[in-house]
């Protein structure tokens, strides 16, 4: 038998060599979009953050310049008060209400024949509701008018409260006993002097 030789000849070769090098061209390319899309997501965050902090280191910048502008304006001199400063001084001391005086002196001109059950201060109105029994004998009316005249005459309430009248008067029966109930309105020196009626 005779030998053969078999050659194989590709003829693709070069081909395949360009199909290659085309493939890794593609790749090297996508590479660098994805390289360059993720540097520019990278440097759009940061610009974005860095500009969010700065905003923000702003605006606390202006918030403690408007804070030392208030706090300047309510420091004072040792050496100087403004006459607004003792303005001010002066209202505070003038205005105050000693609670714990009035409360001595309200307990005084109570008698044993009424009760304060209920107080309050609102608007430069000091309100007392109070309740006495009914009796034949008595004239509640009388009682109440006198409580308030008690009110009037004594300089600690009346210092404070100069204008003090009767409010509504209701008759109850609580329990098989009835009652009377009523409202008094002692009205500070402002409200007093504003005209209220």
């Amino acid at each position: 038998m005779e030998n053969m030789f078999y050659f194989k000849i590709n003829l693709n070769k070069y081909g395949e060599m360009r199909l290659q090098a085309e493939h890794e061209k593609k790749v090297f390319i996508n590479s660098i979009v994805v390289f360059a899309v993720g540097l520019i997501i990278i440097l759009a965050s940061w610009f974005y953050i860095n500009g969010m902090a700065k905003a923000r280191v702003e605006s606390r910048q202006k918030y403690l310049n408007e804070l030392q502008r208030e706090l300047a304006s309510y420091e004072t001199s040792k050496d100087y008060l403004s006459s607004n400063d003792l303005d001010k001084l002066a209202e505070t001391f003038n205005n105050r209400i000693f609670w714990a005086k009035k409360m001595v002196a309200l307990s005084n001109a109570i008698d044993e024949k009424l009760a304060v059950r209920k107080f309050s201060y609102a608007n430069g109105i000091l309100t007392l509701n109070g309740i006495t029994e009914v009796n034949k004998n008595i004239r509640e009316l009388d009682l109440i008018q006198s409580f308030i005249d008690r009110l009037k005459a004594n300089e600690e309430i009346s210092n404070d409260f100069p204008r003090i009248k009767s409010g509504s008067i209701t008759r109850q029966v609580v329990k098989d006993t009835a009652i009377l109930e009523f409202v008094i309105e002692c009205y500070s020196r402002e409200v007093a002097e504003g005209g209220v009626k």
